[in-house]
């Protein structure tokens, strides 16, 4: 059997009409959620649908595998990346030989993977190791940035947060990072994101910091952004874009894999803490589920 994503689902949609009502309506959450159903565990995915996790199982066996870790593989291995690196850059070539919108769309993927690409081979080691320190050795880590880079410190933080519980966001309102930074002291650390052309109020808030005693990790595209600037530790980024702004997609890169370094130092402290965010929001309703199984219409 042919186990390509796209062949799955066609058969699904093929024979959803010939399944048992609970099989159908696990069917329909398949096509409907396939993110969702390779990443979560089958009691998981069963709790969603409102079944027993061994319909899932027999529907798997129905489609021809022999457990329902085997029909997930396929939906699992689209969202991983492990094989990518030996996947080639042929997609690239083919796109870019199609037409005018087409060889633009490759021009612009390239870009960004090439950004993504000389950001990560920045990431020093050594310097990293240091910029965790002085994260996780701080019993406050403020973390800061202005206008488009707000966007990369604001999920740093929601992220970095349930790894490090004292992280905080600055500016938290609509005031300057400043106001917030007041009650700073000494051993406390400055996460700070600016890229060309520099945030003034980024620029401050590192003079400020660096008055109080903080250490300071600053993620730019330039080792030198300004006189009388000097964190402790810079992590350089590439910012190159085809568009007038910059490209974040090296920031983001580089951001995922210090959280990664956060959640590692973390350990089972910071597995609870994201288990209890998690528990708290599905209390609170923050995400959507239906109340009853969809009805799965007749022609």
């Amino acid at each position: 059997m042919e186990h390509s994503l796209t062949h799955l689902t066609n058969h699904l949609r093929h024979e959803i009409d010939n399944l048992p009502p609970q099989m159908q309506a696990a069917a329909k959450y398949i096509i409907d959620n396939p993110g969702d159903f390779g990443l979560n565990p089958i009691r998981t995915t069963a709790d969603r649908i409102g079944v027993s996790s061994n319909v899932l199982v027999r529907l798997a066996q129905r489609m021809g595998f022999d457990s329902f870790e085997a029909l997930r593989r396929p939906f699992r291995q689209t969202l991983v990346t492990d094989r990518e690196d030996r996947l080639g850059q042929d997609w690239l070539k083919d796109m870019s030989a199609t037409d005018g919108f087409s060889a633009a769309q490759a021009s612009f993927a390239q870009n960004e993977l090439n950004v993504a690409s000389r950001s990560l081979r920045l990431m020093k080691p050594q310097l990293v190791e240091q910029a965790i320190e002085h994260m996780t050795s701080a019993k406050r880590c403020f973390v800061t940035a202005t206008r488009s880079s707000y966007a990369l410190a604001y999920y740093f933080h929601y992220a970095g947060r349930m790894a490090h519980p004292g992280f905080q966001l600055v500016p938290r309102h609509m005031g300057s990072a400043i106001d917030d930074l007041i009650e700073a002291e000494p051993g406390d650390c400055l996460f700070a994101i600016t890229v060309q052309p520099y945030s003034a109020d980024t620029i401050q808030s590192m003079r400020f910091a660096r008055d109080r005693g903080l250490r300071i990790v600053l993620l730019s595209d330039s080792d030198v952004i300004a006189p009388g600037v000097e964190p402790d530790i810079t992590l350089p980024i590439s910012t190159r874009a085809q568009h007038p702004l910059s490209s974040f997609s090296g920031a983001m890169a580089v951001l995922e894999c210090l959280l990664g370094h956060l959640f590692a130092a973390g350990g089972d402290a910071a597995r609870q803490r994201v288990a209890e965010y998690q528990k708290a929001r599905e209390d609170t309703g923050a995400y959507w589920r239906p109340a009853n199984l969809p009805r799965i219409r007749k022609p």
